[in-house]
């Protein structure tokens, strides 16, 4: 029996394929004191000092280092429906920023900031004085709408300006401003700012959600670069707009209201190797940045957003802060911009998740289907073409060169051309990636169940296991194990259609049958169960369509009558065909050449 092998252009195929899929693996405001919409708490542990007090917390130095440590720790509360913000007196900046409505895979409040997981920090010369804002405590005072961290300090004040959005529109929510003014503090011209932050785990993943969790800024108007995700990185640029640090679906983003002139960036993995479900956090994020005094004073202003990293709140603000999200490069970005989140954002607007990704996978599907007729009907033609293909094969059994060119000469007769069914997938390559970017970032899914998987944007686990096994995980998720079955099907009837030539030094490459499923189930374990889903339901449908093109749409004797047809016309050789033709010509004579010789 006639062992069936693959087309070495797949095993080329399968192989770029695969190297893709590793590659992916390592991309003002009113204040909230209106109790009809927000509320604004301000909780401290003693009262707030008058202005003759706060005049005495900090003594002027005239010394090298300023260094305030005299008051207790207490916290000023900001909060509207979305965020609440924690304001510590000591450094006067965030000490806990929650985000309300949302909850972690534990079903605990998700917060940005807590645990002192943030370092903010201005490093001032002025008045003879080296100050570290860190250092310093600072009072609370509201003024209207505003809240101030006023500090004393070297016989001058730096205060620290809140304003956060009390408005309808919840993307304004998660945005509030940030201002740094002095007063009598005669400030060298650049003072230096830090900012860091260690990114929690808010996913049941952890080496999942480390590969988009990730630094990401803005320069020169609209160029956009990120740090890798994966190990350290760092980097330095100029005319930046805004710095994000991205918790895959949850982002602290800094918008200074004047592009920074110039930043060093850093990020490096801190999540437990040994142990990855043990983390608390994943990765530490550090920006350090000049900040320019005028006149001698500090007047500056920034943006914070802390909120969900969501497409569609994000693509509201003017800034290009989308672009924060990891869409994919090229076509692929402009494909899940364009297509895939206003075409799930339509169909999850009136159907539950899992079944919007289902109907979403039938439309692309069915838009793809002339592509998959194309991709069949080559296959059907090189099967037809398989007995003669194979006498070839023996006739000229130790003449490889003679039988190559008597091989393209029945191409050419015949109107068959056995590229012509790898340019059908690699017209589908964009898609699937497009797609394998779209899951990992669709905020929309988070914490969204369908049948068996509690989460879409998360593994669906059936089975916990009480060991680990390398490259798979300690389980067994459901949704990458029906699609790996429905690739091995589809898998076997794609090879069953196929014809490859037996070939000198070609091994028997049934194996790629069951190498991609296995790819499938290892790869795709720990990743997200609504991309799972896709694949399940897009392989099963493409499984439907050959079915239907193969019984009801191609006729296999058609298809011989036509080849036979096509054998009998006149061809006319391209130069490239005729090239060739002259090169195996030549080659073959010089191997008869030296065979006399």
């Amino acid at each position: 029996m006639e062992e069936k092998r693959i087309d070495p252009l797949q095993i080329i195929g399968f192989f770029l394929l695969f190297l893709v899929l590793i590659w992916m693996m390592y991309d003002q405001s009113e204040m909230v004191e209106q109790t009809n919409q927000t509320e604004t708490e301000t909780t401290t542990t003693e009262q707030i000092p008058s202005s003759a007090e706060m005049a005495s917390i900090n003594t002027p130095v005239n010394a090298v280092d300023v260094v305030a440590d005299t008051l207790p720790e207490q916290l000023t509360t900001l909060q509207n429906k979305e965020l609440r913000l924690a304001i510590t007196s000591k450094g006067g900046f965030i000490h806990e920023a929650e985000l309300i409505n949302q909850t972690n895979y534990r079903k605990e409040q998700v917060y940005v900031v807590k645990d002192n997981n943030v370092d903010f920090n201005l490093r001032i010369e002025a008045n003879g004085a080296l100050i570290n804002t860190r250092d310093l405590d600072f009072v609370p005072i509201f003024d209207g709408n505003q809240l101030i961290m006023r500090s004393s300090v070297a016989g001058g004040t730096l205060d620290y300006v809140y304003s956060l959005a009390n408005d309808k529109e919840e993307s304004k929510a998660y945005r509030f401003r940030f201002a740094i003014r002095s007063s009598g503090l005669s400030v060298q011209p650049e003072s230096t700012l830090f900012w860091g932050l260690d990114g929690f785990r808010h996913a049941l993943s952890a080496d999942y959600e480390n590969r988009y969790t990730q630094l990401t800024y803005q320069y020169e108007k609209d160029k956009v670069q990120s740090l890798s995700a994966m190990g350290e990185d760092d980097d330095k640029d100029k005319e930046v707009s805004w710095v994000s640090y991205r918790q895959h679906f949850f982002s602290m983003i800094l918008i200074p209201s004047e592009p920074f002139s110039s930043i060093n960036v850093e990020s490096s993995t801190i999540m437990n190797s040994e142990d990855s479900d043990q983390s608390i956090f994943l990765k530490r994020f550090e920006t350090s940045t000049a900040i320019a005094s005028q006149n001698g004073a500090l007047n500056t202003s920034f943006d914070w957003f802390i909120g969900p990293t969501d497409y569609e709140i994000l693509k509201q603000y003017d800034e290009n802060l989308s672009e924060s999200i990891s869409f994919g490069w090229g076509i692929i970005g402009w494909m899940n911009r364009f297509i895939f989140f206003p075409l799930f954002g339509f169909l999850s607007g009136f159907l539950p998740y899992g079944i919007a990704i289902i109907v979403m996978t039938v439309i692309v599907r069915l838009t793809l289907s002339p592509v998959t007729y194309k991709s069949y009907l080559s296959q059907a033609k090189m099967k037809v073409l398989r007995p003669e293909i194979t006498a070839l094969n023996e006739k000229y059994k130790n003449d490889r060169a003679k039988k190559q060119q008597e091989t393209m000469k029945l191409y050419s007769k015949a109107g068959a051309n056995p590229m012509a069914g790898c340019v059908p997938s690699l017209l589908q390559l964009p898609v699937f990636l497009g797609l394998f970017y779209f899951f990992p970032v669709a905020f929309s899914l988070r914490g969204k169940s369908f049948l068996w998987a509690e989460d879409l944007s998360s593994y669906d686990s059936i089975l916990d296991l009480p060991f680990s096994i390398p490259f798979y995980g300690d389980h067994v998720s459901l949704f990458p194990l029906l699609a790996s079955i429905a690739i091995f099907v589809y898998s076997k009837m794609t090879m069953g259609q196929q014809m490859q030539p037996s070939q000198p030094g070609m091994p028997n490459m049934k194996f790629m049958v069951y190498l991609m499923p296995v790819m499938m189930l290892f790869f795709f374990n720990n990743y997200a169960s609504g991309l799972s889903l896709y694949y399940l339901i897009s392989n099963v449908i493409t499984i439907g369509i050959m079915l239907v093109i193969k019984n009801y749409i191609i006729d296999d004797e058609k298809i011989f009558m036509r080849i036979e047809e096509n054998k009998k016309k006149p061809k006319k050789q391209s130069r490239f065909q005729r090239k060739m033709e002259e090169m195996m010509e030549q080659a073959e004579q010089q191997k008869r050449s030296g065979r006399r010789r």
